[in-house]
């Protein structure tokens, strides 16, 4: 009997493993997305069940988890975030987001990567009151590229790649 109970347990266990393995591959299904040295055609993302794409990346040779944000003008990251890439606070300014408006501190990418799409010199933010985990991936970014969406997927492209279906 008491075989079986550690039996039944175990199983359970494995079971809530499972499903809490399903559940996070659907919350970001671009996990695994990989990185290359630049020369990728197309970055495909998918849409996480939270309605967001996100995906891992590279700011300066160092990884984060980037959250595409086409409302953001820029690059924009938390301070813990940009104080564990060592990135210089330049001036400060004003930016006006969705929670109201934030005090922000300049900066300079030298390198962001998402999947094998590369940009150099990107402008970024620093914003103290960020609480996100993650960096949203804003347009000093995402500008640079082709952006064409098909139903839950984002496809990126270099400006001036192929052309997507019609």
């Amino acid at each position: 009997m008491r075989s079986g109970t550690v039996m039944m347990i175990a199983g359970w266990l494995l079971l809530a493993g499972l499903i809490a393995w399903v559940v996070q591959g659907q919350l970001n299904p671009n996990a695994d997305l990989l990185m290359t040295d630049g020369a990728a055609t197309e970055v495909t993302l998918k849409r996480g069940l939270d309605g967001h794409y996100s995906a891992p990346g590279l700011i300066n040779g160092q990884r984060v988890e980037f959250l595409v944000d086409t409302g953001a003008s820029v690059v924009a990251i938390p301070t813990p975030i940009a104080q564990r890439l060592n990135l210089p606070l330049g001036s400060a300014s004003v930016a006006h987001t969705a929670n109201g408006t934030v005090q922000t501190y300049n900066t300079r990418l030298d390198q962001v990567t998402l999947g094998g799409l590369t940009a150099q010199n990107v402008a970024g933010s620093v914003l103290p009151t960020m609480t996100h985990d993650a960096v949203l991936l804003g347009m000093s970014f995402l500008s640079r590229f082709d952006i064409r969406m098909t139903g839950d997927e984002m496809h990126l492209s270099p400006r001036g790649g192929p052309p997507g279906p019609p």
